[in-house]
């Protein structure tokens, strides 16, 4: 049986992979959609936004103001 999981990402290719994550946040793509593009876990690419710095913007996408 082989393990299907990706070494741990150290050193220089973390901070890579972190700084291309952020370019891909910062354009407006979601969390998960950076996780599929990067191929990584949801989790591990909100580590790595964080690690980058990354102000996280408000949840649940855009909302229509109600009319008055």
């Amino acid at each position: 049986m082989t393990s299907t999981r990706r070494p741990r990402l150290k050193g220089t290719d973390r901070e890579k992979t972190a700084r291309h994550a952020a370019e891909l946040y910062a354009q407006g793509c979601t969390v998960l959609s950076v996780a599929e593009r990067i191929g990584c876990s949801y989790g591990l690419t909100h580590t790595l936004l964080r690690e980058s710095g990354v102000t996280f913007r408000a949840r649940g996408g855009h909302r229509p103001k109600a009319a008055a």
